[in-house]
């Protein structure tokens, strides 16, 4: 499906997808993606749903590996702060169909109050394309448009 390109050009857009690739500013990829709004398009290299886990997450949000907090009890076992570059929400397209993602791979994210959201690949470039246009710190995952599990 081909989608609107009235968005600044200097912005990832999704430009269209399809049974076996996804379009980000009219350069097709047969493989799953990520990318914010601004930088590099990057492979990601999941295959299947049951390859997300939360490191997987935290990469795709750009997120460093944390180290745990030694002190952390002190404050009741706080969760790790959010970096102030970090996405608002993270959407993650999950092929031709909506899987939820386990709330043990979404929490550690949750938690620093970076919204995740799974739906389908279409939904995702769809609501990706809305957010990024209007000026919010997001990041996609896309899986390709076809079955997986």
């Amino acid at each position: 499906m081909q989608l609107q390109s009235e968005s600044n050009p200097a912005l990832n857009t999704v430009t269209a997808y399809g049974p076996d690739y996804i379009e980000i500013n009219e350069v097709s990829y047969g493989h799953a993606v990520y990318f914010a709004p601004e930088g590099e398009v990057h492979q990601w290299m999941v295959q299947r749903i049951g390859d997300i886990d939360a490191g997987v997450l935290r990469q795709v949000a750009g997120l460093g590996d944390s180290k745990p907090d030694p002190m952390a009890f002190l404050d009741g076992g706080a969760t790790e702060q959010k970096p102030a570059d970090a996405p608002e929400v993270l959407l993650v397209g999950t092929g031709l169909k909506q899987h939820l993602l386990a709330s043990h791979v979404t929490q550690p994210l949750l938690g620093m109050g970076i919204g995740i959201e799974a739906m389908s690949t279409e939904a995702a470039a769809r609501t990706y394309n809305i957010l990024m246009s209007e000026g919010r710190r997001v990041v996609v995952a896309l899986l390709p448009n076809k079955e997986v599990a």
